[in-house]
């Protein structure tokens, strides 16, 4: 039997749907998903396998152009996944301007790697303006199959995946076949909170957070967890604490209930505000954040 084996690097400019579309890839909710552009600030991996078969699937940050040194460390993830891909599924959608980082699509048309783009969230178009999407596609990448899929209403991800195994290089496993994602627990506990974190506070200030997980303890019947939620300035702690601590506590339950749901079962949570001043601009704190900025 023939094994095929590749690492499938997903880009794209940020909210086109990356995250949502890996996870129905991958079957499991590993990338945090919000409304807000830019949620996604690492390379996280998902490992699908079969008989015949291994996929590796990157998701990574939207393509941006940086304004302080933690978006240049997530444009470093990735131009990264320009290199070390099998196949690239580049990800766009039917609201966006394909073209509006067009110095980053030519890098990918002149890669020379097995490229498929997927068009996200045909549901809020009509048929001739899609015709008119994937023509635009082909002339931007001519040597790209192009992909209609939603990935929040599931249609055509089932294509998308036999499409992309097709173009799996011939070889073995690169990791044991029961393994899932090279992330550890505490980086899922840590995205499961700044996933909340986006979704209960609004404009700059989600952007202005970082999690570190401080204590991760697991018992037979329990999880017991300690964070530290970072903020760049002083007024911004008391925004995430709230009146009489109330914000926080609501951020608290909602990633405790979404961390239960994850590891199936109980957590116990406790979770500190610090301020560390302009910490997306300091090379220090962004290295103790995990951010590559060599």
């Amino acid at each position: 039997m023939t094994h095929r084996a590749g690492f499938v690097n997903i880009i794209g400019n940020p909210n086109v749907g990356k995250s949502t579309l890996m996870n129905a890839l991958v079957g499991e909710r590993l990338s945090i998903i919000t409304s807000k552009a830019q949620t996604t600030r690492h390379r996280i991996m998902g490992i699908v396998n079969g008989d015949d078969f291994q996929i590796v699937y990157s998701d990574t940050p939207g393509v941006l152009s940086p304004n302080y040194k933690l978006q240049e460390s997530m444009m470093k993830f990735v131009t990264g996944a320009l290199k070390d891909a099998d196949v690239l599924l580049y990800v766009t959608d039917t609201v966006e301007q394909i073209d509006k980082h067009a110095d980053f699509l030519e890098k990918v048309r002149l890669s020379a790697i097995p490229t498929i783009v997927a068009i996200n969230k045909i549901d809020l178009t009509t048929p001739a303006r899609l015709e008119q999407l994937v023509e635009r596609v082909q002339q931007l990448l001519p040597e790209a199959t192009v992909a209609p899929v939603s990935a929040k209403e599931h249609f055509n991800i089932g294509g998308l995946f036999d499409l992309i195994q097709s173009k799996l290089p011939e070889g073995p496993a690169y990791y044991p076949k029961d393994a899932l994602t090279d992330k550890t627990l505490r980086f899922f506990a840590s995205e499961i909170i700044r996933e909340k974190i986006f979704l209960n506070y609004e404009k700059e200030l989600p952007y202005s957070v970082e999690i570190v997980i401080d204590e991760y303890r697991e018992e037979a019947t329990i999880d017991r967890i300690a964070a530290t939620i970072y903020v760049a300035r002083d007024s911004q702690k008391g925004i995430i604490i709230g009146h009489q601590g109330k914000m926080l506590k609501r951020v608290g339950t909602q990633a405790r209930e979404e961390l239960e749901a994850f590891l199936q079962k109980k957590v116990f949570l406790q979770l500190h505000v610090k301020v560390n001043p302009d910490w997306r601009n300091n090379d220090r704190a962004l290295r103790q954040f995990g951010y590559n900025i060599e």
